[in-house]
């Protein structure tokens, strides 16, 4: 099998659509970005300003135009605003590997089912779509609601990475990585498409 090709695209759920990031969405997300806890474990804060979403946004698009990442806005179905972010990165087509992570809601879609639905969407393209053979996903040691969440859908926990990030007040952040690979892709996706017929 050849190496991945990735390349921008909308993922359509039912209760979600996943749209590659762009400039249109700042406001949204601006708006979407205001309750402090959605930024406590995550290395940045762009939802302290507009412009500050703005050049967030920016940035992620130049990671994007250099392959390491693809960037999604999470948009409600309901609403059609955008309700927060998620993306795949750390992307190594020749070993057919991607992360996905950078994933943030706002509070009042949270346990609606969106955040299940997305993880769907982009593990279903990542291993039915662009054939990769490894997903990972990392979250803080602190962040217990996370581990559970990834632990919830069949993530296979790999270890812990100590020391991994030094975060905006200095703390220093363990990582614990999870992973899915191409073989347990239909016994996670059995799991997802049980969760999300609740």
């Amino acid at each position: 099998m050849s190496h991945m090709h990735i390349t921008s695209i909308t993922l359509e759920g039912k209760v979600a659509r996943l749209e590659p990031l762009q400039l249109k969405h700042a406001a949204d997300l601006y708006a979407a970005g205001q309750e402090a806890r959605i930024w406590r474990y995550m290395s940045a804060n762009p939802g302290i300003s507009r412009a500050a979403m703005e050049q967030w946004i920016e940035t992620v698009q130049q990671a994007q135009a250099a392959g390491h990442e693809l960037p999604f806005a999470i948009v409600s179905r309901e609403t059609g605003q955008a309700v927060g972010s998620t993306r795949y990165l750390n992307i190594v087509t020749k070993d057919r590997g991607l992360e996905i992570g950078w994933t943030w809601l706002t509070p009042a879609v949270q346990r609606t089912g969106i955040n299940t639905e997305c993880k769907y969407l982009l593990l279903r393209h990542a291993f039915e779509t662009l054939g990769a053979i490894r997903v990972q996903l990392k979250t803080d040691s602190r962040n217990e609601q996370s581990q559970r969440a990834i632990e919830r859908i069949g993530g296979v926990k790999e270890g812990i990475l100590r020391n991994h990030v030094i975060m905006p007040d200095g703390y220093l952040r363990h990582s614990v990585y999870y992973s899915v690979i191409d073989s347990e892709w239909p016994s996670v996706k059995g799991r997802l498409e049980q969760m999300m017929q609740r």
